[in-house]
């Protein structure tokens, strides 16, 4: 399976954009990340997939003058659709794990760059994300929950 090739998805996007590096993780179910993004300069945008497994991606436009500031898209990706999601600079990011053993993927296009790391509480009541948890036990990390409100945070 052919699952990147840069001239059509530059095509699609209507963009040139060169990715530098590749991610990878693997999660047990009830796995909550996000939600994430970089301010500039080390802005980035992502190319996110499942490799095995299940989620449900979270992705939030933050920025200030756009129509859409502040609402949100989910969208499931998993082993059988085989979606791809692009999520470009000025959108925070987060995502569940629906089962065991979840193995996510995703390009950037600018390196991690803890200064320029930010984030949003994932259950910040203004923008109201539904995680279709479904009585799982959550697990997100003292840093996810450590994140500010929405209202709070720095963003584009």
């Amino acid at each position: 399976m052919e699952t990147f090739r840069q001239d059509l998805f530059e095509e699609f996007i209507g963009e040139s954009l060169s990715f530098c590096q590749d991610n990878e993780s693997k999660s047990d179910k009830g796995v909550l990340r996000g939600l994430h993004y970089q301010i500039e300069p080390q802005a980035q945008s992502k190319l996110v997939r499942v490799i095995k497994g299940s989620v449900l991606d979270v992705v939030i436009d933050i920025r200030k003058n756009s129509k859409n500031f502040g609402r949100h898209i989910t969208i499931p990706l998993n082993e059988i659709n085989k979606y791809q999601l692009f999520i470009p600079k000025g959108f925070a990011h987060g995502y569940i794990t629906l089962l065991d053993e979840t193995i996510f993927a995703y390009k950037v296009d600018a390196l991690y760059n803890k200064e320029c790391e930010r984030g949003i509480i994932y259950n910040d009541p203004q923008l109201n994300i539904d995680w279709q948890e479904m009585g799982m036990d959550l697990i997100i990390s003292e840093k996810d929950l450590q994140q500010p409100l929405f209202s709070q945070a720095e963003i584009f």
